[in-house]
């Protein structure tokens, strides 16, 4: 999950340039793996000589370098190959145009859209076309048949397929909980808010009556935010008041309601919200760095100093993440809110599950790869869905239990002190690999997932959502190289203006004076030309369902 945060908050994490080696030593690889649901593996390489590959991973800051993970020099083994691995944690967008435009790449690219379908696109000839070579991975043949879409997401307008996706089934619908302080709410003798009015009531009481109890009035920070406008755990979510349904992070604004595409961005509810969050900066409600502090400063605040809890009100992936295991127990996960007691629409939630279960272009294959066979043949090992969750979670035997009848369990991170999410991140690839993960594989989560699926409770009526009608297939359609350069180059512009004048509105106040200039800008920048070509695409993908 930490991986979506850094998707759209890259600016806001310490980047780190590291540099590992793996694979290595002889041995035959002339196994054929098997999954427990059946899937069977290609045959290994009947030379006894491992094959020599390279491959470049986008991996997450906090994770060990790729030869400490030991299920990844099974799949090695068992794939006979020895890959010379490349490791980045930050600036992949600014390497990845040098390196695409001299035509000097890795046999793999491993990450989330890691090479983009632009990409794919711009440098036609450079990536092989994956749906030729099925035949040799049988994994990947399973996770087609046994979820169609994940070939919709792989497959090109043309039928060609460069990127393979991931499946990993376990995510809630939502990435992002609400969450208030109960311990601060039962010592002020307070009532759970549930509409804007009421929040705005409880904060204030936050703010003035040392909630913490410790004596000092002035250290409580009522609300927090990683800053942003939308993406994970921002306050765009406070949109789903207004009956609106945001999905997979919204970063850029758009979504669909009544099968029409819009953008929240020029819409009068976003007008509405901006101004509560600026009446709530103006009576000193929300973290003054709330626009300046990067996303370690967000964290560790929220975790206060021993029993100490610092934050009142904010998002969140788990409590246990947000706040610490210590602080955690002081928090509750929250409904939606309405907008006030009156109203009568019926609030809504970001829904996430395509994004959170899916990704887009998580490995993919030079099309100068001198040993493809081979390269495939690791590919489909990665597919294995017994490899697939260790991918995700960690190492069968230190992250995971065999328990011995077919069935797994997640264990708890070795360091007692250490949540079990960081724990993932520190030891697989986690949410950044290329997997698929049956939905017949019997796992049992860890306590960080049956925290996150228990917290989701609170959201699943504002969940049940009209998909049809009321949800943007963002990962199911392809554009144009035309189109999406359109859409790339006016998101940079409309985005640019959006922000600067979201955190001047917040904390200086302006945006009933200055909406309507606004909304004429940002339609100069290129949002109804977007709102235009993403309608045609959206229509035609219904059309074809």
């Amino acid at each position: 999950m930490r991986k979506k945060v850094i998707v759209f908050m890259s600016s806001v994490l310490v980047v780190v340039m590291l540099l590992a080696g793996c694979g290595s030593g002889g041995g035959n690889a002339g196994n054929t793996s098997s999954s427990p649901d059946g899937a069977a593996g290609t045959p290994g390489n009947t030379t006894g000589e491992k094959v020599k590959l390279t491959a470049i991973m986008t991996k997450h800051p906090l994770t060990k370098p790729l030869a400490e993970m030991e299920w990844l020099q099974q799949v090695e083994d068992k794939a006979g190959v020895d890959i010379e691995w490349q490791e980045i944690t930050a600036d992949w967008g600014q390497k990845k145009g040098t390196m695409l435009a001299s035509g000097d790449i890795p046999d793999l690219f491993i990450g989330p859209n890691v090479i983009t379908d632009a990409d794919f696109a711009q440098f036609q000839g450079l990536f092989q076309d994956l749906s030729t070579m099925l035949d040799q991975a049988p994994n990947v043949q399973a996770m087609f048949e046994a979820k169609p879409e994940t070939r919709l997401i792989a497959t090109q307008p043309d039928g060609k397929i460069y990127g393979l996706p991931k499946y990993q089934r376990f995510w809630p619908a939502a990435s992002t909980r609400q969450y208030i302080n109960q311990k601060w709410l039962d010592h002020l003798g307070l009532q759970m808010p549930t509409n804007w009015d009421e929040l705005y009531d409880v904060l204030v009481a936050f703010k003035e009556k040392d909630a913490n109890g410790n004596g000092d009035p002035n250290d409580e920070i009522p609300m927090d935010w990683p800053g942003g406008i939308g993406g994970y755990f921002n306050p765009a979510v406070l949109l789903g008041s207004t009956g609106m349904t945001l999905s997979d992070g919204n970063a850029e604004g758009y979504f669909v309601e009544d099968g029409q595409v819009k953008n929240y961005l020029i819409d009068d509810r976003y007008k509405q919200m901006v101004a509560f969050l600026s009446k709530l900066y103006k009576a000193g409600l929300i973290n003054r760095e709330v626009f300046t502090h990067d996303y370690t400063k967000y964290q560790s605040v929220a975790r206060g100093e021993g029993d100490t809890a610092k934050v009142g009100f904010t998002w969140g992936w788990v409590a246990s993440d947000r706040f610490g295991e210590q602080l955690a127990p002081q928090y509750t996960s929250m409904a939606p809110l309405k907008v006030s007691a009156a109203d009568t629409v019926k609030p809504s939630w970001m829904y996430d599950y395509y994004n959170l279960n899916y990704g887009v272009n998580h490995i993919v294959m030079s099309a100068k790869a001198k040993n493809k066979e081979a390269a495939m043949r690791f590919i489909n090992e990665l597919y294995d869905p017994k490899v697939g969750i260790q991918v995700l979670f960690g190492s069968i035997g230190p992250n995971i239990q065999d328990n011995g009848d077919g069935s797994y369990s997640v264990l708890p991170p070795a360091d007692a002190k250490m949540d079990p999410g960081t724990w993932k991140w520190t030891s697989t690839m986690a949410d950044n690999g290329a997997f698929y993960i049956s939905d017949d594989m019997k796992l049992t989560l860890g306590k960080d997932m049956q925290e996150v699926l228990g917290q989701s409770e609170p959201l699943k009526e504002a969940l049940q959502v009209d998909q049809e009608n009321d949800i943007f297939p963002a990962m199911f359609i392809k554009y144009s190289t035309m189109d999406n350069n359109t859409l790339s180059l006016n998101n940079t512009n409309i985005m640019n203006l959006a922000n600067a004048n979201f955190a001047k509105w917040v904390t200086k106040g302006g945006v009933e004076a200055e909406w309507d200039a606004y909304v004429k800008e940002a339609q100069k920048a290129g949002i109804t030309q977007n709102l235009e070509i993403m309608q045609k695409y959206y229509e035609e993908y219904k059309s074809k369902k």
